[in-house]
Formats: structure tokens, sequence, C-alpha cells
């Protein structure tokens, strides 16, 4: 279902490509950092009698990640369709009252968008991104076991938007990215063998109440190949590159 969904992508800018009258067609690579935003989990009842539970509910604090990948750009005069296909790593982090749990996304996502030229080197698009989960899980508390899978998603689609600016082949890429799935729980253990001799105020059992998370990308980009490297100019008349 993934592959098919991918081959749609390739298929639809492939068939916008040859209906319309390309001006300039480039190829390059992209990476960078992402600081997520989101998720949240919420202490439930426990019957784990050495530690005091808590039903408090956290919110994750996010961290820095890394993505990279590549890009296709076709512009057409001030207008210009830009497919992606990108790995990141996200990280997020809850704090619970017996220490930290990392939080982590290992995924594949394959944006479409639609831009515009603003003036020079400055533009601006949204679009959509297609999102394949590899990993998704959560640390326990005690390294005993792995890591418990998560369902972060009920829609492998998210919205994107952003601006970017390049000179010569090197540019700068910021943009949000929205999760589209609502929010679905699910529960998972914390629960620790240990046994103290002053109980603790701990998280054992536990609600996963919203495992979305949403990020900031900011990209560094290289342009590799340009179909139009002697001019370099837009059909608008305003440099580009």
């Amino acid at each position: 279902m993934n592959k098919l969904v991918i081959a749609l992508l390739i298929s639809l800018t492939s068939f916008s490509i040859s209906q319309m009258n390309a001006q300039q067609f480039q190829v390059g690579l992209k990476g960078g950092i992402n600081k997520t935003y989101g998720g949240e989990i919420k202490g439930e009842h426990s019957n784990f009698t050495p530690r005091r539970y808590t039903e408090e509910t956290f919110t994750a604090e996010g961290k820095i990640g890394f993505h990279g990948g590549g890009w296709v750009q076709v512009n057409f005069g001030k207008f210009f369709i830009r497919p992606e296909l990108v790995y990141s790593k996200l990280e997020s982090n809850f704090e619970f009252p017996q220490g930290p749990s990392l939080f982590e996304v290992e995924e594949f996502s394959a944006p479409l968008l639609v831009g515009y030229n603003i003036y020079g080197p400055l533009d601006i698009y949204a679009g959509v991104a297609y999102k394949n989960i590899i990993s998704s899980t959560i640390e326990r508390l005690e390294p005993l076991n792995d890591p418990p899978q998560v369902v972060i998603q009920n829609t492998p689609f998210s919205a994107q938007i952003g601006a970017k600016v390049e000179f010569g082949s090197i540019g700068l890429d910021v943009r949000y990215d929205y999760s589209l799935s609502s929010a679905e729980t699910s529960s998972v253990n914390f629960e620790s063998n240990t046994i103290l001799l002053f109980p603790i105020l701990t998280i054992n059992n536990a609600t996963i109440k919203d495992p979305r998370l949403n990020q900031i990308i900011v990209s560094l980009t290289l342009k590799l190949w340009d179909s139009e490297n002697k001019t370099r100019r837009r059909k608008g008349g305003s440099c580009y590159f």
C-alpha cells in the first residue's frame, strides 16, 4: 500500500510535467534539523504497591532531530512543483518523576509541494507529505526489555507550508509540518520490578492521549543539476540562481 501511494505521487508529478511546458528542471539533495512539538501521556491507577503512582498528564518536550534526502523541482515561469523523498529521525522527551523517557520516531516522507517565486531568490510553497513510519518507540524507565512500539498516526499524511531562498547551488529551506491524523489513545506499561526502601512518586501504567508530532524543519539544500545551468534565470526575469 505504501509503495502504491508513492508510485501514485510520482505518476501525478510525471503527468503534470508532461502536460505543461516546463521551463526549468532541477535535482538536488537536502539535509538539516527538525524540532518536534506535541505528544501527551497521562498516568493511570496502578496496583504495583511498592511505589506511589501519579495520574498527572505529561507533555513531551521536543528535542532536535535530523533529516536527509533528495528533491526534484520543475519550474513553470514563477510557479514550480517540487516532489521530495526524505528520511527523518524525531525525538521528544517525557520528564517523569522518576526520570526522563525518550519518545523516538523514524520515518520516510514523500512531500509533494506547489510553490511560487515571490521575488529573486525567495520562494513560498505548500503541499502534503505522505508519511511511512519505520519505527516509533518510547523508552521504558528501566532498560529491561525492548522499548514498546507506539502507534502515532491513523492517517499517513501531513500538511507542509514554508519558504526557501537559494543563492547559486546552496539554499536554505524552513517549513512547518502539521500532522493530519486524529488523536488516537493507547496504553503503555512503565511498571518497574525494582523495590525501593523509600517508595517514590512514579508513573506506572499510562495512557498515551496524543502521540502526534508536529515539526519545524530547517534544511540546507544543494543543487546538483540544472537544465538551464547556462542562463540560471527564470522566465519572470528575476535572478533566481
